[in-house]
């Protein structure tokens, strides 16, 4: 079990010692662990269940980060957030919460360097831009499920419910390519319980996770190029899962760039099929 702390439980913890914003911080930056001695087993129980952020710690750059879940954790579950570490080979993904008129020439990049990549799309973006979802699927490119109305699936208890933003999403897919789902899904925000890492996977999803990503959605505070270049060039690794956002323009502006500079490190670019 990998989630099993609450910050209530932590804050209730820091209070009766005096040090509560040390035990803050420690909720922030380090893994999560086991219960202590002190937690009763329905409070070790409940915690098992409770809410977490998506986290990365990168130790040395050149290899593969810490997440707050471990590979074989994450499994299980068929969950993910490297690939193999063993092979120079990168998987691209973008999540696409909306369209801001950069995707055209992200495309344009990725067919120039015959890159495969996933987008993560909710509902409104297949109503928004539909020549784009389908040329994403024209040219190869997994069309991924970011939920119908990208909530915070970790709020959401029920399964009934908690289905209904991905096979909503599912449906609009289908109705506008003829084609099903490719069932990859990225939690939005990446918030996630150990509930639902199960219910994607009882309704057939791999949950992808990330190895690596930036500062990059701020659509009006956009990361310069050197400040984009120092986050993604020295943190990448083998077996990586690169996080984008599709509404960026420093990605679109760098993306050649970035990925020729990748190519000339002797990485090559892989499908998320590949993972599962």
């Amino acid at each position: 079990m990998f989630i099993t702390i609450t910050r209530d439980t932590l804050y209730r913890i820091a209070a009766g010692a005096g040090v509560c914003a040390l035990f803050a911080a420690l909720f922030i930056l380090l893994p999560q662990s086991e219960p202590s001695a002190a937690q009763t087993g329905a409070e070790a129980e409940a915690a098992s269940a409770s809410v977490t952020d998506w986290g990365l710690s990168f130790q040395t750059n050149g290899q593969p980060p810490v997440g707050n879940a471990s590979s074989e954790e994450l499994a299980q579950y068929s969950a993910y957030y490297l690939g193999d570490t063993d092979k120079k080979t990168i998987y691209l993904t973008f999540d696409a919460g909306y369209e801001n008129g950069y995707t055209a020439a992200i495309l344009d990049t990725l067919k120039k360097h015959n890159a495969p990549a996933c987008f993560f799309v909710v509902g409104n973006y297949i109503d928004a831009a539909p020549e784009l979802v389908q040329r994403m699927v024209a040219e190869g490119h997994i069309v991924g499920n970011h939920t119908l109305h990208h909530p915070d699936m970790s709020a959401i208890a029920d399964k009934e419910s908690f289905s209904a933003e991905l096979t909503g999403l599912e449906e609009k897919f289908t109705a506008l390519t003829g084609q099903p789902m490719q069932k990859f899904y990225r939690p939005p925000q990446g918030k996630f319980s150990e509930e639902n890492l199960k219910q994607a996977q009882e309704l057939g999803y791999t949950t992808v996770f990330w190895s690596l990503a930036y500062v990059d959605w701020y659509t009006d505070n956009q990361p310069t190029e050197e400040h984009a270049f120092s986050k993604l060039l020295p943190r990448i690794h083998n077996g990586a899962i690169v996080l984008l956002h599709s509404t960026s323009e420093t990605n679109a502006r760098i993306l050649d760039e970035l990925l020729t500079r990748w190519e000339q490190e002797g990485y090559t670019f892989g499908s998320l099929a590949e993972l599962a």
